[in-house]
């Protein structure tokens, strides 16, 4: 078992997010990977050529008869396994050892079909007519699907065929619950600065809130004093100290910012953290 030759198949659409990793993860076991595309509109194909893998295009509906029948249209070595996977939205790629365990038991064709619900007889299911997850075939479960009919169930394979069909319900959501630092990234960014005492944090704020203060009480004095007295004279000296205090305290914060990454950047250059 442990000298299986396996081929990777992830067939899927629109995915430039996610296609390098899942081929470079799947050629940790496999001596070959292939990307079927069913009709991209972003660089998912162009992603997949760059990493050197080979790409085959199918239009309509995916099922294992048709992906058999573009199998044997392949002109490369024989594979004792070949492992084709639908990469959906739900699909993750913590699923793909179960799989790849799947890839090393002694099946001609086992798959794993995506159902609504829990009670569904898996002998009745028709093959080429249900969602598919994931399915792997060997050459004789390969020319046994290209025999099967359209409305064919796993009872109309050979007997010969060693074949297992299961359901694979779809997981439940369950709400959980995250903390402030994970809640978003703004909450994440706020909750560092508070923690490591970010200048942006003990001067920015208070000054960024001085200064919209000072400007606001600026507009209120020039429309209510009409002329020059003792109060107009302190309200007004009053605001333009309010508003330079809380320039004065932006200044301080992007000073403080800009000279600990000068800071920062010494010490990693001559290594002063090291002993």
């Amino acid at each position: 078992m442990r000298g299986r030759r396996i081929r990777t198949i992830f067939i899927s659409r629109d995915i430039e997010l996610r296609i390098v990793s899942l081929i470079t993860r799947a050629r940790e076991f496999s001596e070959d990977v292939i990307f079927v595309d069913l009709g991209s509109n972003d660089q998912t194909v162009e992603l997949a050529n760059e990493v050197d893998c080979r790409t085959l295009n199918l239009s309509g509906e995916v099922t294992p008869s048709k992906i058999a029948k573009l199998l044997g249209e392949i002109e490369s070595d024989d594979f004792d396994t070949n492992m084709i996977i639908n990469v959906t939205k739900e699909w993750r790629l913590k699923d793909l050892p179960l799989i790849v365990n799947r890839a090393r038991e002694p099946w001609d064709f086992h798959l794993a079909f995506i159902s609504e619900s829990d009670d569904v007889d898996p002998d009745l299911v028709e093959i080429n007519k249900t969602p598919i997850s994931h399915f792997v075939v060997n050459k004789i479960g390969l020319d046994a699907l290209l025999k099967l009919p359209d409305d064919g169930t796993v009872i109309d394979l050979e007997e010969s065929v060693r074949a297992r069909i299961l359901p694979l319900s779809k997981p439940v959501v369950v709400p959980q619950r995250q903390s402030l630092a994970k809640a978003s990234r703004f909450a994440q960014l706020f909750y560092w600065m508070l923690e490591t005492g970010h200048p942006l944090i003990l001067f920015g704020i208070p000054g960024l809130t001085l200064f919209i203060l000072g400007w606001q009480l600026s507009d209120n004095v020039v429309d209510t004093f009409n002329e020059l007295n003792s109060t107009s004279m302190g309200v007004t000296l009053g605001t333009i100290a309010l508003t330079l205090l809380g320039l004065f305290g932006l200044m301080i914060s992007l000073i403080l910012y800009i000279m600990g990454k000068q800071v920062e950047h010494v010490q990693n250059q001559y290594a002063w953290n090291e002993d």
